[in-house]
């Protein structure tokens, strides 16, 4: 292993810690500002037969839930464009002109390698259709700029009406000779295009911090 290598490992496991510590001061903060909140929807709960036990633990896991996903998909997502720092310099997140509509006015590329405009996600499980349409103008607007359109996603969704979103997506991007990766393949583009095992980085780590809770 090289020296670089390491040295990348080291920034990635820097940067869990963090945002580990950040994680939990949040749901820390909600917790503590939860024990004063308004209980009276509780009597909805009952009348659904959830006891009161019951729908607070709903109320404070949809809390934790809430800031655990947007914190897991910042980290992978930060992690990721490391990783193409690493082999690639000059690239970095950059925002391009929306030349097919006024909303939004930019649309932002995860990471620009070269001509390769790379949108990254930990995963992705909206069923909203409406998705599909600012989708489709994003890449037509990145392709006409002269980059092709590469989605990244780690983690494919489980229900059925999101897959056929992402279903539908990846058409759209091969439409546009971009391409689409996800699950396994997403984890092998980042390897191929960077020469780090980013995904067995993550294990490790996952694998170290279960040992010590245990």
């Amino acid at each position: 292993m090289s020296l670089l290598y390491m040295k990348i490992e080291e920034e990635i496991r820097k940067l869990a810690t963090k945002y580990s510590l950040q994680l939990q001061t949040k749901i820390d903060e909600r917790v503590s500002q939860m024990k004063t909140d308004d209980l009276s929807h509780f009597l909805i709960y009952q009348v659904l037969g959830i006891t009161n036990e019951e729908g607070h633990l709903i109320d404070v896991y949809q809390n934790k839930g809430r800031f655990l996903y947007k914190y897991a998909g910042s980290y992978l997502e930060e992690t990721t464009k490391m990783c193409f720092l690493h082999a690639f310099p000059e690239s970095g997140s950059v925002r391009i002109e929306n030349t097919l509509g006024v909303k939004p006015k930019t649309f932002e590329i995860d990471c620009l390698t070269g001509q390769d405009a790379i949108e990254i996600k930990w995963r992705d499980a909206t069923t909203d259709g409406d998705h599909i349409t600012k989708e489709h103008t994003r890449i037509k607007v990145i392709a006409n700029a002269g980059y092709k359109p590469i989605r990244i996603m780690f983690y494919y969704p489980n229900r059925q009406q999101a897959i056929r979103i992402q279903q539908t997506l990846e058409t759209l991007y091969q439409g546009i000779e971009g391409e689409y990766y996800y699950g396994d393949a997403a984890w092998q583009y980042v390897m191929d295009r960077t020469g780090i095992n980013l995904k067995a980085i993550l294990v490790n780590i996952a694998k170290e911090n279960q040992a010590n809770d245990s």
